[in-house]
């Protein structure tokens, strides 16, 4: 079994963004997207936020939360990974095709679509 990644994630308990080194090279207008995406997601939900590669290279979207947070919004979560996934489609299939290239490889034909 392949192992997981994590580009980045926000959270909302120690009012912290990481994104993994790994990913430094990705145009600063990525980067800055990925932040906000992630800062605000936390500031209106709670928890911690993931965007995880699997090990096929797909983006998941991850959410986590401590046990004793009451103020995590179980259903806004939902809500806002399904609108971030609508919102968002282009810059995860750009970092998912990133991600198979210069990480796992592949030969991608772009001329597919």
């Amino acid at each position: 079994m392949g192992e997981e990644i994590v580009l980045c994630a926000a959270n909302s308990y120690e009012r912290k963004f990481f994104l993994n080194p790994q990913f430094e090279m990705l145009p600063e207008e990525i980067k800055k997207e990925l932040n906000i995406m992630c800062v605000l997601y936390t500031e209106d939900i709670g928890g911690i936020f993931m965007l995880v590669y699997d090990e096929d290279g797909n983006l998941e979207l991850r959410v986590d939360h401590e046990d004793n947070d009451f103020l995590f919004d179980e259903i806004g979560s939902v809500l806002k990974i399904k609108q971030l996934q609508q919102t968002k489609a282009e810059l995860f299939e750009s970092l998912e095709l990133f991600y198979k290239v210069f990480y796992l490889g592949e030969d991608v034909d772009v001329t597919d679509n």
